[in-house]
């Protein structure tokens, strides 16, 4: 059977009768509607299926690795504890090299000590009104000293060997233009330089300090 053939008894098979059809026009019909009842069943049901399944699956992934790293976090806890730890440490060394308000007079005598043993010469030592921070006070020490390059570094390393915290800070250095008495020479220097010292503030002092800042008194009014 040719193409023209198939053709022909294709336009000539009955539509309302495919009793009578051939055999394989009928076996082909079957075939063909088979594999469109297929076709619709896999578009109508399977297909969203698996469109969810891979939504699923996406998500499984997501919370597999939201899982890893929540599992890393937990991991690390541990060292996140201890270095806490070691910071608050640290910080509560530090603190303890801030003198109390009793030791600031004794910490400012240890100054005036170590420039004595430095063999400077003092010109000024103006302690500064105290500068408020967080939980520490700043008091500036304003002075002047007259010394040999070698002596002025030996003073700032005996300010930095103290066990308290100074800082000498807006340091300026010129020549003594050959000062008069015992001390002259040409190498004779002077320095200008805030020697910085800290204290702590203790609880009444940390109180007052956060009662007097701008907006306190308003949010103690709206709290009422």
């Amino acid at each position: 059977m040719n193409l023209q053939q198939l053709l022909s008894e294709l336009q000539s098979l009955d539509a309302k009768n495919p009793g009578a059809w051939p055999l394989w026009a009928r076996i082909a019909a079957v075939v063909l509607l088979s594999i469109a009842i297929l076709v619709a069943g896999f578009v109508a049901f399977i297909k969203p299926q698996l469109d969810d399944l891979d939504q699923e699956q996406a998500k499984e992934q997501t919370l597999r690795e939201d899982f890893v790293k929540k599992q890393e976090k937990v991991a690390a806890l541990d060292a996140y504890k201890a270095q806490l730890e070691e910071m608050r440490k640290s910080f509560g060394s530090m603190l303890r090299q801030l003198p109390s308000k009793t030791e600031v007079a004794s910490l400012l005598n240890d100054i005036s000590q170590t420039r004595i043993a430095s063999n400077l010469e003092e010109e000024l030592f103006k302690p500064q009104a105290e500068v408020p921070k967080d939980f520490y006070a700043e008091i500036p020490n304003q002075i002047t000293v007259l010394g040999t390059y070698h002596q002025l570094g030996t003073f700032v390393s005996g300010i930095a060997a103290l066990p308290r915290i100074v800082t000498i800070d807006d340091v300026e250095i010129r020549l003594a233009n050959g000062k008069a008495g015992d001390k002259s020479s040409p190498n004779l220097l002077r320095m200008q330089a805030y020697a910085k010292t800290y204290r702590y503030l203790d609880d009444d002092e940390i109180g007052a300090q956060k009662s007097n800042k701008p907006g306190a008194a308003g949010k103690a009014g709206g709290a009422k």
